[in-house]
């Protein structure tokens, strides 16, 4: 059997190197100075697409592509749909996770130092003074409007502390022409495109000057202008179609990408994996940015999977991801430059896994000192800031001082006050707004349960609030 093997190889390696002029070398194929091989321009060095390859080229992977293990049932090679597969004869099992941990990538230390050797994306002090001044106006946005929803103003709402760094450094390594499909926690994005303190306060108050006409909950924010799609509460949902939304980029041929937001408990529903299997078969310029916080509400990650993290499930899918420090404003600022580059010149996904912690509640509806300790929460709020970390390393470059500080947060909240007083006065949406923008010739149906809205209205004013016009 051992002397038909050797005969059957030969024969098929002298008809390669026929076919094609003569002997070649493994590291020919491989090299850089001429044109890769089709199943190999991805960076799969190991996989063979199943159609259009070569017979010679096959017998020169069977001697050149696998090395000698000492088991000659390891030399023989299949074509099995989706590459070339060896055989051995020990029945091995993948082991349920690495040793080691994924490591993470970081440029600033905890007391806004860079590490030495690190390599990032320089900013320029323009750059750096604005990322920093919407980070400190995004922490002061979220505490205001906290306390409006605890006063009652409005019905809900939910902050992004501890994760200042994801929103604003990520939306700066952007540009304009890339489209933003938010979760929930991304309000920064929006707030560097340009979105004022209020337009922020008239989806909060739910006025007449709120683009959803009052029909969405506190903090569903959305704006065509900015390429930033409306939040939708359903976990995950925005993943699959961010896929198809950059799909579209790519056929095109947009010099941009798509970029969506989710949370490390987004990860368990089924559209993360839908997405994610969607955007590496069409190799859609999308980049998938997860926000590992530690908790799905009061699920701590522990109890939500055993894998590690996040940035592995997306190497199981074939997409080129990273792991790094969600509260280091450089790393977030480099990573996602970085990604962008790659998605959109070389037409591929990308998976962003960004290790944060989320200092406040879940929401205005959640008391996570239920389910977390105080001092926990305690140590992230203060030696883990993204905000104090990011102000050392600006001041360090002689770029801000105290007094710039103090009046940027008293600037800020006058301005948010103001802007809320405002949003509070200004009417509410007509009733009729409820039965509009979804079709353009409104159905039967709908027009009888306006009707009969307006029969119960007429019938029992006094259950109707008056402040929202008939």
């Amino acid at each position: 059997m051992a002397a038909w093997m050797i005969a059957r190889r030969a024969a098929r390696r002298l008809a390669g190197e026929l076919s094609r002029g003569g002997p070649r070398t493994w590291s020919q194929l491989a090299s850089p100075t001429g044109p890769a091989p089709a199943w190999n321009r991805r960076g799969f060095c190991s996989v063979r697409r199943f159609a259009g390859d070569s017979a010679a080229a096959a017998a020169d992977a069977e001697e050149e592509d696998e090395p000698d293990n000492g088991r000659s049932a390891g030399r023989d090679q299949v074509d099995f749909p989706g590459g070339k597969i060896s055989f051995v004869g020990e029945m091995n099992f993948l082991p349920e996770s690495q040793r080691e941990r994924i490591n993470c990538y970081r440029v600033l230390d905890d007391d806004g130092g860079t590490i030495y050797g690190s390599r990032f994306r320089e900013v320029s002090k323009e750059l750096a003074l604005k990322m920093y001044n919407d980070m400190v106006t995004l922490q002061i946005m979220d505490t205001i409007f906290y306390e409006a929803q605890r006063q009652g103003r409005i019905s809900f709402y939910l902050t992004s502390n501890g994760e200042e760094a994801i929103n604003i450094a990520s939306a700066a390594a952007l540009t304009a022409d890339d489209i933003v499909l938010p979760q929930y926690r991304e309000p920064g994005v929006l707030l560097w495109r340009g979105f004022t303190l209020q337009e922020f306060a008239n989806q909060c108050f739910g006025n007449k000057l709120d683009y959803g006409k009052g029909r969405q909950m506190p903090i569903h924010y959305g704006s065509n202008r900015l390429n930033y799609f409306t939040v939708s509460s359903p976990i995950a949902t925005q993943l699959p179609q961010a896929v198809g939304a950059a799909y579209s980029l790519k056929m095109d041929k947009k010099d941009a990408c798509a970029i969506t937001y989710f949370g490390d408990g987004g990860t368990s529903e089924g559209d993360f994996h839908a997405g994610l299997n969607f955007a590496a078969v069409t190799e859609a310029p999308v980049i998938f940015f997860c926000r590992n916080n530690g908790w799905a509400i009061s699920t701590p990650t522990t109890e939500q999977f055993r894998s590690d993290g996040i940035v592995t499930r997306g190497q199981a899918y074939g997409i080129r991801s990273t792991r790094i420090d969600g509260n280091d404003a450089l790393a977030v600022y480099s990573a996602v430059r970085t990604a962008r580059e790659m998605a959109i010149t070389e037409g591929r996904p990308i998976l962003i896994e960004a290790m944060t912690y989320r200092v406040g509640h879940h929401s205005t509806s959640d008391d996570s000192t239920k389910y977390r300790p105080a001092d926990e929460i305690e140590h992230w709020r203060t030696a883990r800031d993204p905000i104090s970390r990011y102000r050392k390393w600006v001041q360090g470059n002689g770029w801000w001082c105290d007094a710039e500080e103090s009046e940027l947060r008293n600037k800020v909240r006058q301005e948010l006050l103001q802007a809320i007083q405002v949003a509070e006065r200004m009417p509410k949406p007509r009733l009729t707004e409820l039965f509009s923008d979804v079709y353009d010739q409104i159905p039967s149906n709908l027009r009888e349960q306006e009707r009969s809205l307006l029969d119960t209205i007429n019938k029992h004013p006094a259950d109707y609030p008056a402040d929202v016009p008939v």
